[in-house]
């Protein structure tokens, strides 16, 4: 056998044993990206509790709305009846490009129910303005707002 031959039986053996070889380079380890959430004050809009939270990963922003019951139903109370509501989530960078306005329906029965759509990569150290708004007849939007600076 040729000295290469013998070089690549005793390299794939070892592997084969899960042992590296002296010289072989291993591959460098990506850093852990971490995911931050930022969540924006509490307000009440068509007697729900609302708010608007910024997820940041690295340059990525996604932008949520939340609604849920402004607080528990006194005791004895009826459940409470389901709500349409009309929402609308938008965002932007201070000074900068829209990341999206989302407007949509949600039906609001009792537990807490989050509203996606809004989404982006935005430069280091921007700064991201988002609202929520929701509305039910008879009561008009109050909207809610964060402002979120993206730190890389």
């Amino acid at each position: 056998m040729s000295r290469i031959a013998l070089l690549a039986a005793g390299v794939a053996g070892l592997t084969a044993l899960g042992v590296a070889p002296a010289g072989a380079a291993t591959a460098p380890q990506a850093a852990a990206v971490t995911t931050t959430t930022t969540c924006g004050s509490t307000g009440l809009q068509a007697g729900l509790a609302t708010k608007v939270c910024a997820e940041i990963t690295g340059t990525g922003v996604v932008i949520y709305g939340q609604v849920g019951l402004a607080g528990p139903p006194s005791p004895g109370s009826p459940a409470p009846q389901p709500k349409q509501l009309i929402t609308t989530l938008s965002a932007d960078v201070v000074g900068g490009a829209s990341l999206g306005t989302v407007n949509q329906g949600a039906n609001f029965l009792a537990s807490t129910i989050r509203v996606d759509g809004v989404s982006g990569t935005v430069a280091c150290g921007s700064t991201v303005h988002a609202t929520f708004a929701v509305a039910s007849f008879p009561w008009s939007p109050n909207p809610v707002s964060l402002n979120v600076q993206v730190a890389c």
